[in-house]
């Protein structure tokens, strides 16, 4: 046994292993590379609607107008709502809106009602 050998012992030095430290800096290292991705995916595919008023036609129609913004080359799907004074849904209609070449669409659709309605909203969209 050598000198240094014998210190090492006595001493309680041992020879450090570096694999360990590396395959779990590199499974962090992809770890957040995979989040940063799914962040990245999530926010390229997002739409927001956003409600610029509505009329109320008749007791069984109202249009609603509103804007959608966040995706280009897309189609589209929302869902718009016509709600009465009790807040509860009287009218709702799937819309599909092709794909366009601007960032932002201003749009209008009417909804039919089963009974009067006093608002109309866009309730959800989403990338078809």
């Amino acid at each position: 046994m050598t000198t240094a050998q014998e210190l090492d012992d006595r001493y309680g030095r041992t020879r450090r292993r570096r694999l360990p430290w590396i395959l779990g800096g590199s499974v962090a290292l992809l770890v957040v590379a995979a989040f940063g991705w799914m962040i990245v995916d999530q926010s390229m595919n997002s739409v927001d609607a956003d409600d610029l008023g509505f009329d109320l036609v008749d007791e069984h129609t109202v249009d609603v107008r509103f804007q959608v913004t966040g995706v280009q080359g897309k189609d589209v799907v929302c869902i718009i709502e016509a709600l009465d004074e009790e807040f509860g849904v009287v009218g709702w209609k799937v819309m599909e809106i092709p794909a366009g070449e601007s960032h932002s669409q201003a749009l209008s659709a009417s909804v039919p009602t089963v009974a009067e309605a006093t608002t109309g909203l866009v309730n959800t969209c989403w990338v078809a």
